[in-house]
């Protein structure tokens, strides 16, 4: 039963990728209420029920749309894999426990976040205002330990990137600095600084190996929206046990010295 379950929220997880990597493209242009059926965006013909299958329609393809033969971006089969996995992955670590719901919220506002900037280079308002209400609910319903820890998180997540922003001088983004407050509610104060390690961490590590591959230019700016999502997603399901990990081994080092 347990892998029927998996199989379903990693189904349920592509589908809901695929909405997502709607939203991503859409709200930033303010695009996303318009009746308009999804299109083909270089010959803009209008997709059948069968060009939307997740991951499927992109493989049967072979990325190309079947009317103008334009490749198609592989942002969307990554984001319902990406989405249909975490999905799963949320289930198999929580089961049906209340925090499930907010772990498959994470998942699906992260996910938008990928869309949008790496497209866009922006992580929209509207994306962060809607999940803000359902982020909190999730945490007054499944609450950290301490309580007041998601308020400290939120204030030290916001914070801590508009320090950066002021003394880089807009070496981050806006965006970001909000995506971390919105951040902190859910992973508390801890979680939401091992967020920001290891999604520093990310960064610094691929930017190095893209910039000695010359995929991107020296100056050429890279959007730091995928980094917080991996590192964000680290914090959340392995923080606790990198922490225990990492204490257990310092003062183990010690004692033995």
């Amino acid at each position: 039963m347990q892998i029927l379950y998996l199989i379903y929220f990693f189904i349920i997880g592509t589908v809901f990728g695929s909405f997502y990597n709607v939203v991503g493209l859409r709200v930033p242009k303010k695009q996303m209420f318009q009746s308009e059926r999804s299109y083909c965006p270089h010959c803009r013909h209008t997709l059948s029920w069968y060009e939307l299958i997740p991951v499927f329609s992109y493989i049967i393809q072979r990325g190309k749309c079947r009317h103008c033969k334009a490749k198609i971006s592989m942002i969307y089969p990554l984001v319902e894999l990406f989405t249909g996995f975490f999905f799963a992955y949320s289930f198999y670590v929580f089961g049906f426990q209340f925090e499930l719901i907010t772990a498959l919220f994470l998942t699906s506002l992260l996910a938008i976040i990928i869309v949008s900037d790496l497209k866009y280079m922006l992580i929209p308002n509207q994306v962060l205002l809607f999940f803000l209400p359902f982020l909190i609910v999730c945490r007054i319903f499944s609450p950290l330990d301490p309580w007041w820890s998601p308020i400290v998180g939120a204030l030290i997540g916001y914070l801590l990137l508009a320090l950066i922003i002021i003394v880089s001088r807009g070496g981050m983004g806006g965006g970001d600095m909000k995506l971390f407050g919105v951040l902190g509610i859910v992973l508390g104060y801890k979680g939401v600084l091992l967020a920001f390690f290891f999604s520093t961490l990310y960064g610094t590590v691929i930017g190095a190996i893209l910039l000695s591959l010359k995929i991107v230019e020296r100056k050429k700016p890279i959007p730091f929206g995928p980094f917080i999502v991996f590192g964000s997603l680290t914090a959340y399901f392995f923080g606790d046990a990198l922490v225990h990990w990492y204490v257990s081994t310092f003062f183990y080092t010690l004692k033995n010295i």
